[in-house]
């Protein structure tokens, strides 16, 4: 049995898995779906085609499912979709894409959006990541795994942050960061490794080592970065992190990678 507070409007058509909690004064479309055993505390809003999936808590005057930010859009039938066991706080927007970006927002699973963060249409955004408070993506953004992003931090449409990277608060990301990586400054530069996240990811003291020695030759070996990008080629088959971050540079499109401040 799922549990609805008779001040919240649940419009024909909408789908409220078993077990979900719908508090007081929340709103559901007609083409939402609950999953199981969510709770919606109270004042939340779900609309569009979204999807959310079963044991998220959604706090207070979060928005999901609005409508792109985004002057193309013409109220086509775009989607949202949110992974299991999210919590998402006060405040939280997550809008639908947009049919020129694919017609699909997607936010994987466990992940933690304190209050005011956005994820803007388009945005693929991977499992167990943190968003601090008000830390915002622009459109079309691609979010790896574990990535933490601070307060306040704004991410640049079409930018790709790679797995396990760590974006600290106050912080324009402009360029793409590469997986690992640990960025800061009022205008994001690569600032090394995330060596506390890859320790909690259980890499080993050779591991870090090891990977610790390609970061130093790719970004502060003698030569420039494409003779250096070239040189570290071979070194792809030491270490499955080394090989990750060498397909993700070779990916890259649409932005520039974020690079330390004293790259050539």
């Amino acid at each position: 049995m799922s549990m609805i507070d008779p001040t919240a409007r649940i419009a024909d058509g909408a789908v409220i898995g078993a077990g979900t909690e719908i508090g007081p004064y929340c709103i559901i479309g007609p083409n939402v779906v609950l999953g199981e055993n969510c709770k919606l505390i109270a004042h939340v809003t779900v609309s569009g085609h979204t999807k959310i999936g079963a044991g998220c808590v959604i706090s207070p005057f979060a928005a999901l499912g609005g409508p792109p930010q985004d002057l193309s859009y013409r109220g086509e039938p775009t989607r949202l979709e949110v992974g299991e066991a999210c919590t998402i706080r006060e405040g939280v927007t997550m809008n639908v894409g947009t049919i020129k970006g694919g017609g699909l927002t997607r936010v994987g699973d466990r992940g933690f959006f304190m209050n005011n963060s956005h994820v803007g249409h388009d945005c693929m955004v991977g499992n167990g990541v943190i968003f601090a408070t008000s830390a915002t993506l622009g459109g079309h953004c691609e979010i790896g795994d574990f990535v933490y992003i601070g307060g306040l931090s704004a991410v640049h449409q079409f930018t790709r942050v790679g797995s396990q990277v760590m974006i600290g608060g106050v912080c324009g990301v402009r360029g793409d960061i590469i997986p690992f990586g640990l960025a800061n400054g009022q205008y994001a530069v690569l600032e090394g490794l995330n060596i506390i996240g890859m320790r909690r990811r259980q890499f080993t003291k050779a591991r870090l080592a090891t990977v610790r020695a390609f970061y130093q030759k790719l970004f502060h070996g003698p030569g420039i970065f494409a003779e250096r990008l070239a040189s570290v080629q071979p070194l792809a088959g030491e270490d499955p992190a080394i090989a990750e971050i060498l397909t993700f540079i070779e990916g890259g499109k649409l932005r520039p990678l974020c690079l330390p401040a004293d790259t050539n």
